[in-house]
């Protein structure tokens, strides 16, 4: 699954939440159909992985696929049965902040139809709502 070799900060802060549109990402630069995010999540390392097997089974080895979402923020959890307090938990999981308008994932070199179908089967596998747009 995709994570960073190495981080700067083990334990960062959650950020602001909720914005309403993207300020970069949000225009096709790569394919020519691609997966837009309608809302804004926190997108873990393994919903980004179920979704590209998702597209890349449908293909059958056919397009080119890009992932324009990587997961560089690191979350902590604390283990079960443990008090409130004392500090934030141990590393667990990395995260990408998805805002609304971001593109998740292009697609070229398929038809129309395949395509959409290939991005339909994705969004099943994501927490939020997404669209098909095209160049």
């Amino acid at each position: 699954m995709l994570q960073p070799r190495r981080i700067k900060h083990r334990k960062v802060r959650k950020g602001k939440r909720g914005r309403k549109t993207t300020p970069r990402g949000y225009k096709i630069n790569f394919g020519s159909y691609g997966l837009k995010a309608m809302e804004s999540v926190w997108m873990t390392a393994a919903q980004i992985e179920s979704a590209r097997r998702a597209i890349t089974k449908q293909l059958k080895k056919g397009g080119k696929l890009w992932i324009r979402v990587f997961p560089d923020k690191p979350r902590t959890q604390k283990g079960a049965e443990v008090g409130m307090g004392k500090g934030a938990g141990s590393m667990s999981h990395f995260v990408a902040v998805v805002e609304p308008g971001r593109i998740l994932f292009e697609l070229d070199g398929v038809d129309r139809e395949l395509a959409k179908s290939a991005f339909r089967v994705a969004s099943h596998k994501l927490p939020i709502k997404t669209q098909f747009i095209e160049k």
